[in-house]
């Protein structure tokens, strides 16, 4: 299966575009841990990592100000302030087409649903586990 997501492109990693430029990722959670966590396994894969964020509000910012280089967000469904459902549906109403991976530890919950039923493109359960983010980040962006 990791093979079809990764015919693509030429490079044989799903983070690089057929054009040869990288996917932008913006990472938000408030585990300083979980972030260089994904951001090792993304930037293995050729992503790049355009920005981070440790709470939703930062996010909603960082992706208004990044927009243009964004391809995709990973989003922390609990933090504290603004959680990462409202954080997505913000981005949403910001720009329809925006890309949101989910990111709990909870699996599936009714936090998952109601985030799949607002928009969310994806989601990725707590403990990281490479291949099924390599996998679910394929999905969103190769359909």
């Amino acid at each position: 299966m990791q093979s079809d997501l990764q015919s693509n492109n030429s490079s044989g990693r799903i983070g690089i575009k057929q054009d040869g430029n990288s996917y932008g990722v913006l990472i938000v959670d408030d585990s300083k841990f979980v972030k260089k966590q994904l951001s090792k396994i993304l930037e293995e894969e050729g992503f790049e990592v355009v920005a981070t964020a440790a709470h939703g509000a930062e996010a909603v910012d960082k992706y208004k100000d990044f927009k243009d280089n964004i391809d995709l967000v990973t989003m922390d469904i609990t933090m504290p302030g603004m959680d990462g459902i409202r954080a997505m549906e913000k981005i949403l109403e910001f720009d329809k087409s925006a890309k949101v991976v989910m990111v709990s530890a909870l699996g599936k919950n009714d936090l998952v649903k109601k985030s799949f039923m607002l928009g969310a493109s994806n989601y990725i359960v707590k403990p990281l586990n490479r291949d099924k983010v390599v996998e679910r980040l394929g999905y969103v962006l190769n359909g």
